[in-house]
């Protein structure tokens, strides 16, 4: 099938030179993008910016701000069955992007405003043939908000991982689906995680 991953972070303008962003690696998407291509899926990544190569074989499309990731992941949705947004998009930006440097000492407050919610935008329009499905990094043992996001974004099924895997080389997650299946993953590297998640993912087409 047609898979579309996200992944990495993404970098939100002050201005030239200072951005808004978070320690997401990339890892996670990176591995995915690897077990969807030896699953023999055709597969578009979406990346933020991380300083590394994907595994060849699939489309790459780079993006910085969550705006360009929005538009992205919309444009490519379209010929895809599966979205799996992986990325860590920055939830704020700054409501001003400066185009000069600002000088160092002057006192300025940055208002922010929300970016797009893209897996919940990607809710609203998927066609009855297409599945997604998201990531929940939130407070360790915090089910109640991932259940939260698994029914607000729509979500066919979410993975939920403690804030202490962000930069992790391992990961421990627990899958939760709509109608209230649980299940866990003990710790384990990400590689073997995202062959489990790209299983558990195809799956839900059956």
């Amino acid at each position: 099938m047609n898979i579309l991953i996200t992944a990495g972070p993404t970098r939100e303008p002050i201005d030239p030179v200072r951005y808004i962003g978070n320690r997401s690696s990339g890892r996670m998407g990176a591995a995915l993008t690897a077990a969807a291509l030896a699953g023999g899926h055709r597969v578009t990544t979406i990346l933020g910016p991380v300083e590394f190569h994907l595994p060849e074989g699939s489309l790459r499309i780079d993006v910085e701000t969550a705006r360009e990731m929005y538009e992205a992941v919309l444009t490519e949705f379209a010929a895809n069955d599966l979205l799996i947004m992986a990325a860590a998009v920055a939830d704020y930006r700054p409501k001003i992007s400066h185009t000069h440097k600002l000088d160092r000492g002057e006192d300025r407050t940055i208002e922010l405003e929300p970016t797009e919610d893209i897996v919940a935008a990607a809710g609203k329009i998927k066609r009855p043939n297409q599945r997604t499905v998201g990531f929940s990094l939130v407070a360790r043992g915090d089910l109640a908000r991932t259940k939260e996001k698994l029914a607000r974004k729509n979500l066919d099924l979410i993975a939920y991982n403690p804030l202490d895997t962000m930069s992790s080389k391992t990961i421990e997650s627990i899958l939760l689906y709509p109608d209230g299946r649980t299940e866990e993953l003990p710790l384990r590297d990400k590689q073997s995680f995202a062959q489990i998640l790209i299983e558990r993912s195809t799956a839900l087409f059956h």
